[in-house]
């Protein structure tokens, strides 16, 4: 069975040979080739590496998030709703090509051994913040819901479009959404408010992957288990990074391996500090592992915080892929 076989086991509710390993910072590529490579389609680029996205918003890179970039503060593009009309535009589809695009980013991508999560964009919720900002956006979609709507039904002719044509141009074995709909603490929206504005979209842009049968993954932090119901409702078979603000123990429990959860990790993990012991960094690897990966439905990630030029960043992720290997990657075979 290849990476690519046990991975997709998964995300399909089926129990895995092996515990798999996804986006570690480092990944032991030496070892074995990657269970899963994600590939985003160029009409969702949103500034990684500074720039504008393709409605013109500005991002910025910044250090204290390990190199992420965030829009730019205070250069908002969206002062008012009732603009949006004349402000966001989407560009013209035919001047993408889709084949060569998928081409291109899948060159170096070996299909027998590993599966291609196709990425779509950051998210209805996330595109009105990074318009407006988050002040301006929340107060928006509780004054002026059918404005958003408007806004969210005019873009999403252009995103159903371009699921629709890059899923045939990549033929992926996974399809990836996202959006950031919820703090710590709770979603930023009623759940009446996101069923309203928010999952009729995501309905929309997630109708060919559930025509073809793929599994879906949806990322989305923070505290957000009032949406797995509705999650699969989408079709969503993955959910990361399920953080512990969640109770990750009773969703297990409810949800069996109808929603694999790839991650289980917290911002309060020993690894994301550049005090911790390694092992306190180790014993945290087996703790994630030991409470999370019976019964399957399991996807240990590793990733690691931290602001770019830490020195210490790649002795701790060092630590946790290491134990991961020594403890987690035969988990199946050793504690039967």
């Amino acid at each position: 069975m290849t990476e690519k076989e046990n991975y997709l086991r998964v995300v399909t509710g089926e129990m895995p040979e092996w515990l798999p390993l996804d986006c570690a910072s480092t990944y032991p590529t030496h070892l074995f080739p990657r269970a899963v490579c994600g590939v985003m389609p160029e009409p969702y680029f949103s500034g990684h590496d500074g720039g504008k996205d393709i409605f013109g918003v500005e991002y910025t890179n910044t250090d204290s998030t390990g190199g992420m970039s965030l829009p730019t503060p205070n250069k908002f593009i969206l002062k008012d709703i009732h603009d949006w009309r004349k402000v966001i535009k989407v560009p013209d589809i035919n001047d993408y090509d889709f084949k060569e695009m998928a081409r291109k980013q899948l060159a170096n991508i070996d299909r027998t051994q590993s599966a291609v999560l196709l990425n779509s964009h950051l998210g209805y919720f996330q595109l009105l913040m990074s318009f407006m900002g988050f002040s301006e956006g929340l107060f928006t979609m509780a004054c002026y819901p059918e404005e958003v709507y408007d806004l969210f039904e005019y873009m999403a002719d252009f995103f159903d479009e371009c699921a629709l044509r890059t899923i045939d141009a990549y033929r992926p074995d996974i399809f990836g959404i996202c959006d950031d709909v919820a703090s710590a603490q709770s979603t930023f929206m009623s759940h009446d408010m996101y069923v309203a504005l928010i999952k009729p979209f995501q309905m929309r842009l997630t109708e060919q992957a559930r025509k073809l049968g793929l599994p879906i993954d949806m990322h989305c932090c923070g505290k957000c288990e009032s949406l797995i119901d509705d999650w699969l409702d989408l079709g969503v078979t993955c959910w990361n990074p399920p953080q512990d603000m969640n109770d990750l123990v009773g969703i297990k429990k409810k949800y069996g391996r109808r929603i694999a959860m790839s991650g289980c990790s917290s911002s309060k993990d020993p690894a994301n500090f550049s005090w911790s012991t390694e092992e306190e960094v180790r014993a945290e690897v087996r703790r994630c592992i030991d409470t999370y990966a019976p019964g399957g439905g399991f996807i240990f990630r590793g990733n690691i915080l931290g602001e770019v030029g830490d020195p210490t960043l790649p002795q701790r992720r060092e630590w946790v892929v290491d134990e991961f290997l020594k403890y987690g990657r035969s988990y199946y075979q050793t504690h039967a």
